[in-house]
Parts: C-alpha cells; structure tokens; sequence
C-alpha cells in the first residue's frame, strides 16, 4: 500500500496597495456617495466640478491619519477663493509608491516623514462652506488622471475562510491583518 504525504502551504502574499484608515472617526474608510452637492466618487459631479478623486467620510474637527508610512511634500491651496477660505488648505504625500494629495486638511507639519496611523492633520470645517454635504477628505491622485478608487477598499469587511471552505487547488488564502481574503 502506498502513502501519499499532502503538505498545506500557507502562502504570503502582499495584496496591492491599499489605504489604511484615514480618519479618527471612520475606521472603515467609508467612502461618501451621494448628497445635495453631488455624488462623491472618480469621475461624478460634485460641487459643480468634475470628480477627480474620491471622498472619504470624515466629520468636521477629526483627526486626519496617515493611511500608510508617507512622506509629507509640503501643503496645497484647494480653491485660493476667500469664500472658501475655511477649508482652502490640503496636504501633499508621497508613500507606498503613490504621490497623492490629501483635500479639507489642517496639517500639523508640511515636510518630513509619518508612520501609518499617526495624525497629519484636523479635518477642515466643510459644513461652514458646504451646508448639508456629508464632511469628506477629497483623495486625489498627483496624476488626475488616475483613479484612486483601487487603493480603497471598506476596512470593516471581511472574508474568513471556514472549516468548510474547500480546498481548491491554484488558491492562495493570504493573511492582511485584521482580515483574510481569497
């Protein structure tokens, strides 16, 4: 009779690069979808501009985090029009092989380098500009042209393999704390 050894690998792999949390206040990353002044994704209409970004939940007054270890390029004027002064300030930031730029940001400092997690600045008050939209930071890649939607996914899902997930050969399960994925 003959015996078969099956071994189990467990395979690392690095997904692509995503957006850790970005606001004290939405631990999920939920992005903002539609409302009164538009709708909140790459490409829609919002404020009567075209979206060349995506919008993040974020209340007015929350602590900005660094959704990953980055470098700080220095601070941005959004609109440089004084009926919008108050939130007229963002912050530019390289890491993970991105360049991108963060909108309705107050940055505590505008060089230097921030691990992931650490505060980078104070959400903007857009209410006082925007009455009714839903408070956002305005993600926008350094290229206009590129889409960040892809390096966003919602935080809070997850897939976790069950005892009864089958096996299937050519399937890789990689772990991406706090989450499983297949």
């Amino acid at each position: 009779m003959r015996r078969i050894l099956v071994l189990l690998a467990v395979v690392w792999m690095c997904d692509a690069v995503k957006f850790g949390q970005l606001c004290s206040d939405n631990v999920c990353n939920t992005q903002s979808t539609s409302d009164s002044w538009g709708e909140g994704h790459y490409g829609a209409s919002r404020c009567g501009i075209l979206h060349k970004g995506v919008d993040i939940e974020c209340s007015d007054g929350s602590d900005v985090l660094a959704p990953f270890d980055v470098t700080i390029k220095g601070s941005l004027i959004v609109y440089n029009d004084p009926n919008k002064k108050a939130i007229d300030e963002g912050i530019n930031l390289s890491g993970e092989g991105l360049c991108f730029k963060l909108f309705y940001v107050k940055p505590i400092k505008t060089s230097g380098t921030v691990d992931k997690g650490e505060k980078i600045g104070t959400m903007l008050p857009m209410q006082s500009v925007y009455q009714g939209i839903t408070s956002h930071i305005h993600v926008q890649m350094c290229n206009r042209s590129e889409d960040p939607t892809e390096y966003f996914s919602d935080l809070c899902q997850t897939r976790v393999p069950s005892e009864e997930t089958e096996l299937i050969p050519g399937r890789f399960w990689w772990f991406d704390l706090p989450h499983y994925y297949a």
